[in-house]
């Protein structure tokens, strides 16, 4: 017998606000700056990826069903094809959750993330607030948009365009970036931040209007845009230490040109802690003492046509070097 689920308690609508941008454009770092200036209000984060977002090294007290406490009193859920089922179950729990804020993909088109708050039972629960899309003002031009259905429709959906690490252009850059996306969309808000630095009035309580989306939006969408995209990730997974030689060859000399973001944490030969690797576009990151997983190292790249053997071959030559030992490399997706 089918049983009717209980409607969490609550005498108002929760507002939402929806993070979207392409890879690499800093969405887990504005995320980590709002949850660091939330004075107080309790906010619940949905992210794509639990591993892909670092909430300031702050502990973790409990996971259950992909559903995490953290220290500062806010949760964190990964997001799945059941957003709507989580987040009233998250609100059951949570009555008096002050915020929720919604990451999505990298190479995600908005839409059908916005279309679930119009039709369906979170139409009663929650209020979309707002829709935020960050820009790499480094990387960004007019090809990404050309190509790449994803990245338009973000900016085109956006009630507030931010030009994100605006630091790195000159002058001239961020005029022209501007007017390409005029272009797109004539009556854009647009911000800029460096390191996702955003004023705390543009996050709480803007409350934009959006229409009615009516009916739930059909998930295959999602599927048809990546396809038309040439999206692929690839997973590389190995329990032998990378040659810091060697690696660095790669990433200068044989990084695929179509590679837009790369992440994971690697285990360098001589070093007894892994790193976290954040790549964006040819820039990329380490940071020190983080955890060390099961196997080691692992890595995912994001790109468009992507050839899984040889980027995996690549990255099996920069492992380093053990005598009689067999390398147990992985790839998926």
């Amino acid at each position: 017998m089918k049983t009717t689920r209980e409607k969490p308690t609550i005498n108002r609508e929760v507002p939402v606000i929806v993070i979207t941008g392409f890879l690499g454009s800093g969405k887990t770092t504005l995320i980590n700056y709002i949850l660091s200036h939330r004075n107080g209000r309790k906010v619940a984060v949905f992210v794509n990826e639990f591993g892909e977002i670092s909430i300031d090294g702050q502990l973790l007290i409990n996971l259950e069903d992909d559903m995490v406490q953290l220290n500062n009193g806010c949760i964190c859920c990964t997001l799945n094809d059941r957003l709507a089922d989580t987040i009233v179950e998250v609100l059951q729990r949570n009555p008096h959750i002050d915020y929720l804020l919604i990451e999505t993909t990298g190479i995600a088109d908005p839409l059908p993330i916005i279309m679930t708050f119009g039709g369906t039972e979170l139409r009663n629960l929650t209020r979309l607030d707002a829709i935020f899309t960050l820009v790499d003002a480094d990387t960004f031009s007019p090809d990404l948009l050309a190509n790449s259905e994803a990245a338009l429709n973000q900016i085109a959906w956006g009630d507030l365009i931010l030009l994100n690490k605006i630091d790195l252009v000159a002058p001239e850059k961020y005029d022209r970036i501007q007017k390409q996306i005029r272009q797109l969309k004539p009556d854009a808000r647009i911000m800029t931040s460096e390191y996702g630095e955003v004023p705390l009035a543009s996050i709480w309580g803007i409350e934009y209007s959006h229409p009615d989306f009516g009916e739930q939006p059909d998930h295959d969408h999602h599927s048809e845009h990546l396809a038309n995209d040439g999206f692929v990730a690839v997973s590389f997974s190995s329990d032998r230490p990378l040659s810091v030689e060697k690696f660095q060859t790669f990433l200068s000399d044989r990084l695929p040109t179509n590679v837009f973001r790369a992440k994971g944490l690697i285990w360098y030969q001589g070093n007894n802690s892994s790193h976290l690797f954040q790549l964006s576009g040819k820039r990329y990151q380490l940071t020190p003492n983080y955890p060390r997983g099961e196997p080691p190292n692992q890595l995912v790249f994001i790109g468009r046509d992507l050839n899984r053997e040889t980027l995996t071959q690549d990255l099996q030559q920069c492992l380093h070097e053990i005598p009689n030992h067999e390398p147990r490399p992985i790839m998926d997706r």
